[in-house]
């Protein structure tokens, strides 16, 4: 191994690469997991120097917080390579930004925006190599923060963890998806923690997906946990509705997750003179529009499948299956991303971000 310094940051490189018994045309999402993360530890109040280390299992005492109290948020972003070798992410202050209004819910410390932004650049350049060029073709990057003090008293942790780790990843989600209606269960409450990307929010989606996978459903569409009737995520997802030739989706809360691709999407909308209203939209409004044919699509919208559309839903026992049509929103919105996250295409919004 060989040590290096980059401003605040420690390096330590690895001497070996896994990267050449890797079979990159079969890539099973999350799985595998480049040379090296970052690594950077809270103590005594503060962020400590954070560092650059081959990728590793870690040693945790039992009684860390985490595994207690569930104190761990995370993000989702990606690296892009472009035909000239060029690395790009897409709107990483967005993540940044994300993660520390997550972790301020659960109590814990914002990470600061300089060891944040200089150990990702610094962790993509050492790991280029992992990021194939080609549309559909990606490194994914987890940045997570976890709770590490040993003791089991209900309260904050004093101490925590900010790690990041990355993965590369091909084409997610490529086939329509069925997706079952929730009637029982909720992904989240009012004043509850769905707008942040707690792991807890993760973990209570299992059950319920397992039930919907079952009967034959890859996803559940979650409601509100009022009424079961508001339609507001989809799996890990935000969900898009397209009636007649407008597209619809639920606003913003502290239910629902103020999705990256989603925000993006919209503006993406917009820009191509799509029609686009963010409002509540109902179980009844759906299965109506379906029922008279003006339910075109249904989508949902996140950064491991960028859109994954729908092929049917089921709800109370009734199922309705979607139309295939041509030149659908979702594969023109869909290519319009890919373009820019790629630079194949013009960032007038100022979304990419060149490493």
């Amino acid at each position: 191994m060989t040590k290096q310094g980059s401003n605040a940051i420690d390096i330590v490189k690895s001497d070996t690469t896994k990267i050449n018994d890797v079979d990159f045309n079969n890539l099973i999402f999350g799985r595998i997991f480049t040379d090296h993360m970052f690594i950077c530890d809270f103590e005594n109040n503060e962020w400590q120097t954070p560092k650059i280390i081959p990728y590793q299992a870690m040693s945790m005492d039992p009684s860390a917080r985490v595994f207690h109290y569930g104190q761990a948020v995370f993000e989702g972003m990606k690296a892009y390579k472009d035909d000239n070798g060029k690395v790009w992410m897409f709107r990483p202050e967005d993540n940044f930004n994300r993660i520390n209004k997550s972790a301020a819910r659960l109590a814990m410390p914002a990470f600061p925006k300089e060891y944040f932004f200089e150990g990702l650049t610094n962790l993509l350049k050492l790991d280029s190599d992992w990021i194939k060029p080609g549309k559909g073709n990606s490194l994914y990057i987890r940045p997570f923060i976890i709770a590490t003090d040993s003791a089991i008293s209900a309260s904050p942790s004093n101490n925590y963890r900010f790690m990041i780790i990355c993965s590369p990843a091909s084409a997610y989600y490529t086939e329509k998806i069925r997706v079952l209606v929730a009637e029982k269960y909720s992904r989240s409450a009012n004043g509850g923690v769905g707008f942040a990307k707690a792991a807890g929010n993760y973990a209570a989606q299992f059950y319920p997906t397992i039930l919907a996978q079952k009967k034959g459903f890859q996803q559940v569409i979650w409601t509100d946990a009022d009424t079961h009737q508001k339609l507001e995520e989809a799996g890990t997802m935000n969900v898009f509705f397209r009636i007649n030739d407008t597209l619809i989706t639920a606003p913003i809360s502290d239910r629902i997750l103020d999705g990256i691709t989603r925000k993006s999407l919209i503006q993406l909308a917009e820009d191509n003179n799509i029609k686009v209203e963010v409002r509540s939209i109902t179980v009844t409004e759906i299965k109506e529009a379906s029922k008279n044919g003006t339910l075109k699509e249904v989508f949902g919208a996140g950064t491991a499948a960028i859109i994954s559309p729908f092929s049917a839903f089921e709800h109370i026992e009734e199922l309705f299956e979607l139309p295939n049509i041509e030149n659908s929103y979702a594969e023109l919105l869909k290519d319009k991303m890919l373009n820019i996250q790629h630079n194949l295409a013009e960032d007038k919004h100022g979304w990419r971000f060149e490493v």
